[in-house]
């Protein structure tokens, strides 16, 4: 017999339906990751040796400054034990996010420093280790584990690699956390998310301080204590639920720009981005468009505001950033500016374009600076001249977005006291 829930009127329905899918669909892009990522099984790092490209498309927004190493972290069999190699001068940040995409550690050059070290991953609701030293406490069973790992050019490439090479998760680890079928991707009908929504609520159990909108969203017959079955709602009620998911991911599209302050033609982070608490709409906008953003004191993401529908740029435009004389970006670390090209859902992926230059930045190689220590960043799909090629940021013909990254950023960043210039017409 099915279970009955509480009559709830159609339009308050679609109201839920839309909070739930905001609620949860961070959650659902994190299990659709790990199923497409976890080849390898749980509990080992797997190792980009190349920088990203134009076909890197696992992973919405990426960058083209660092190699990635990841891995997805199983405790329900116990703490795993992960080494973090020396690596010298060289940036570093293994970034640990629980199934609802916060950033619970990050552990690297900023925190713990570039010399390494040995720590234990536990889970929720297991004892410590008595021989662990350094003990790193996870909200969720699954764990998502993201090294960046700076690679100046090809040249660099080989040494960047041999760092990867130092992290690892130790033997012993379980390695057999693939569960079969193919993932619940965000685009299902309602009634398939909905389920897989449920499933990993229950599986990865949210925070107490949740509590108002589980309750809400209980309505659906989903949480972590629910079973979630559609065949409760007659057509009515279903066509409402439907509604307010499509609601919902129209609104993301839409709301894309919206994680903060416009300023000057940037978009500056929401202090909460990558450690979101309860603002569960900026947590799904990131999700969507920026899976695996750092916190802010770690890295600060900004997009450019441009003069096409949706915050875009035109790649048959000519574009350009200039950076007047000692008013360079103020960061303990570096910084670029990447191109994206821009999907019909609201993600952003590297361009095909002919010299195959993803980014410019402090590093790049070969950059070329005016006369009065000023430097000029050119963007668009047509070459902006011999003279200017080195500084040539390449765009497709299509719409395209721009995000700057500034690694380990200083105060004057982090308090607003220095802005970016804006991107203007050529």
């Amino acid at each position: 017999m099915s279970k009955q829930l509480p009559a709830v009127d159609p339009a308050a329905l679609r109201s839920i339906a839309k909070q739930a899918y905001l609620y949860t669909v961070p959650l659902v892009i994190m299990e659709t990751t790990r199923k497409w990522r976890i080849g390898a099984g749980a509990n080992v790092f797997n190792h980009a040796r190349k920088l990203l490209n134009h076909r890197s498309r696992w992973v919405t927004t990426p960058n083209n400054d660092t190699l990635y190493s990841d891995a997805w972290l199983d405790l329900s069999k116990g703490p795993v034990t992960i080494t973090v190699p020396d690596t010298g001068e060289r940036y570093i940040s293994l970034a640990f996010m629980d199934m609802y995409t916060n950033n619970f550690v990050v552990l690297g050059t900023r925190t713990t420093g570039n010399n390494g070290g040995v720590y234990t991953v536990v889970g929720p609701d297991q004892a410590i280790p008595g021989d662990a030293a350094e003990v790193v406490r996870a909200p969720t069973t699954r764990v998502w584990a993201l090294a960046r790992i700076l690679v100046d050019g090809p040249d660099d490439l080989a040494a960047a690699c041999a760092v990867q090479d130092g992290l690892f998760v130790h033997e012993g680890a379980s390695k057999d956390d693939v569960e079969p079928g193919d993932p619940v991707l965000r685009s299902a009908d309602w009634k398939e998310y909905l389920k897989a929504a449920n499933r990993l609520l229950r599986r990865e159990r949210p925070p107490v301080t949740d509590g108002l909108v589980l309750q809400r969203i209980a309505a659906l017959g989903i949480g972590p204590d629910q079973t979630f079955d559609a065949s409760v709602f007659d057509q009515e009620q279903a066509g409402a639920i439907e509604a307010g998911i499509e609601d919902a991911k129209a609104y993301l599209v839409k709301i894309q720009r919206a994680r903060g302050a416009m300023i000057q033609g940037w978009t500056y982070p929401n202090s909460g981005n990558g450690n979101f608490g309860q603002d569960y709409l900026l947590r799904a906008v990131v999700a969507v468009g920026g899976l695996g953003a750092l916190p802010i004191e770690e890295a600060i993401y900004m997009r450019a505001d441009g003069d096409q529908a949706e915050g875009l740029f035109d790649g048959n435009q000519d574009y350009v950033l200039h950076f007047p004389a000692g008013e360079m970006p103020p960061l303990e670390s570096f910084w670029s500016l990447s191109l994206y090209e821009a999907t019909d859902d609201g993600q952003f992926f590297f361009a095909d374009t002919p010299l195959r230059r993803y980014a410019v930045g402090d590093r790049s190689p070969g950059l070329s600076w005016n006369e009065d220590g000023s430097l000029d960043i050119w963007i668009g799909s047509r070459s902006p001249g011999e003279q200017r090629q080195s500084n040539w940021l390449p765009a497709p013909q299509g719409p395209f977005a721009l995000t700057f990254r500034g690694y380990i950023p200083k105060r004057a960043l982090l308090s607003g006291s220095y802005r970016l210039p804006a991107v203007k017409r050529a």
